[in-house]
């Protein structure tokens, strides 16, 4: 019998009248995603199936496992919709699995075939019950689960199911850039933010010399992660070290890091306008860090107009963390190379500015200009995932 991936839709199927352009998105994600391995990737408003070589499997299960908009899918066997074909098939199947109990489901979008799905049930089990002893039927909790889909050209026939991570597909909604330190919760918020189907753009402030080039290695292998789940992102990296030195040198100590906080905010503005941004997306969770307090949000929020979404902002450490180690970011996250926003932290920062003296303290040194050079000095890192080469970057 041959063999295919059948992928369930899941929240998908709630768009109604989007329905086909999220199907077509998450279509394009897969064959994208799958176009070094020898599949074969077809569609309708009910599932999606995958032809694949049996050699291929569990790396294209990896890739399916990370690929938004899929809530389950099943390695199912294909057989002529046929009641004695379905019967023997079933029968096949099930006699290279161990189990005492088992159920049978089938469901008949076919219409037109003579036996109604519960019915078939019967038939099925029936056949299952006469050939293979010491067994029974478990409607509640069967050791064994035997799905049926009877269609119209084929029937699928599975036993196993794997949960996928479900959300939308990357690409259903506008570009969102994310403020990718090198830390534990921007890695984080960026995942989040790609489960509602945003494509993300990363940006990372450097400030080299006060930064080392391994925080930026650092922060490339954390944009090669979120790259799984998406197939490419463009990293890229801001040249922050005279703004940075020109703030610590003219503004008050304690207000540095709120200084600093809304200058990334403009830049990233500038950014989103050049990149064709829709929204500012960035690991602030309530209350972590001075700069998070929500007084101090407001006062950093003042100098943008942009949407800023923060997927973490609800969320303790604690299931940031948990988060972070499933993505497989935590470690590298943990790695002991500073990024500008932790490398000159105040000793007193001020957890309650105020947006007129945040603009008095700026106001002490020509910022505009220094955030259009910066705008404009841009380096772009392109990191894309390769079959058989973990990553590829290219600049």
């Amino acid at each position: 019998m041959d063999k295919v991936i059948l992928i369930k839709y899941g929240e998908l199927s709630t768009k109604k009248g989007n329905l086909n352009f999220f199907i077509k998105t998450l279509f394009n994600n897969l064959k994208n995603k799958l176009r070094d391995y020898d599949v074969l990737i077809s569609k309708d408003r009910a599932r999606m199936y995958i032809e694949f070589k049996d050699s291929e499997l569990e790396d294209i299960k990896n890739i399916i496992d990370k690929t938004f908009g899929i809530h389950m899918y099943h390695i199912a066997n294909i057989v002529d919709t046929d009641l004695e074909t379905i019967k023997s098939s079933v029968l096949e199947i099930v006699k290279n699995e161990k189990f005492s109990t088992f159920k049978v489901e089938t469901k008949r979008s076919d219409k037109t075939f003579e036996v109604h799905s519960q019915d078939m049930n019967h038939v099925l089990g029936g056949v299952i019950l006469r050939n293979i002893p010491n067994i029974k039927v478990d409607v509640r909790n069967p050791e064994l689960l035997v799905q049926v889909e009877i269609r119209e050209k084929h029937s699928y026939i599975y036993l196993n199911s794997y949960k996928g991570i479900g959300g939308y597909p990357v690409g259903t909604q506008p570009r969102g850039m994310l403020m990718l330190s090198g830390g534990i919760d921007s890695p984080v918020a960026g995942y989040l933010a790609m489960k509602r189907g945003v494509k993300l753009d990363c940006v990372y402030f450097e400030a080299i010399p006060h930064t080392s080039l391994e925080a930026r290695n650092k922060v490339v292998d954390l944009c090669r992660k979120l790259a799984e789940y998406t197939d490419n992102i463009n990293l890229h990296v801001v040249n922050f070290t005279p703004i940075q030195e020109e703030i610590y040198k003219n503004c008050r100590e304690d207000y540095c890091i709120t200084i600093m906080r809304r200058m990334m905010y403009r830049i990233m503005e500038k950014l989103s306008k050049k990149y064709k941004g829709y929204a500012i997306v960035n690991g602030e969770s309530i209350g972590q860090v001075a700069s998070q307090t929500l007084t101090s949000m407001n006062v950093i929020n003042s100098v943008t107009n942009m949407p800023v979404i923060r997927p973490v902002a609800c969320l303790d450490k604690l299931e940031i963390m948990e988060i972070a180690r499933k993505l497989g970011t935590y470690e590298i996250s943990i790695l002991p190379f500073e990024d500008c926003c932790t490398v000159f932290v105040p000793k007193h920062p001020v957890i309650n500015p105020t947006i007129e003296t945040s603009i008095e303290e700026e106001n002490k040194f020509d910022y505009m200009s220094m955030i259009d050079e910066a705008v404009k000095t841009i380096n772009t890192i392109k990191v894309k995932v390769e079959k058989n080469s973990e990553y590829s970057d290219l600049l």
